[in-house]
């Protein structure tokens, strides 16, 4: 995984991304992270969070036209690239790998 290392946090920014498909601009993407993942996300983080995505060539994004009712300004919509496809892949590989090497008992609730 050296070089493509995804924290928790891309993980889920680059699959929101590719569940919201051709509708994953900012606000949409904070709004189905918190609706999915019951956690606050802040502009600020998932600005940072789009930055080292972009960075790493895992995203690539392109402004939409402006419309009215963004007074003039238009949105951003991210993609997620091959290479961010590649990355998430090979971490969802490791974490079933991880997952179905854990005995079954390892995950059972201790009593007491």
């Amino acid at each position: 995984m050296k070089g493509t290392y995804l924290g928790e946090f891309q993980e889920i920014v680059l699959l929101t991304i590719l569940v919201l498909h051709e509708n994953a601009y900012g606000v949409s993407v904070q709004e189905e992270i918190e609706k999915r993942t019951g956690r606050g996300v802040s502009r600020g983080a998932l600005h940072t969070a789009f930055t080292r995505l972009e960075e790493k060539g895992f995203i690539q994004s392109e402004y939409g036209g402006a419309t009215a009712e963004r007074g003039g300004r238009r949105k951003r919509f991210y993609q997620v690239t091959n290479l961010g496809k590649s990355s998430l892949n090979e971490a969802k590989e490791v974490r079933d790998e991880l997952w179905n090497s854990v005995p079954k008992i390892a995950l059972q609730k201790i009593q007491g």
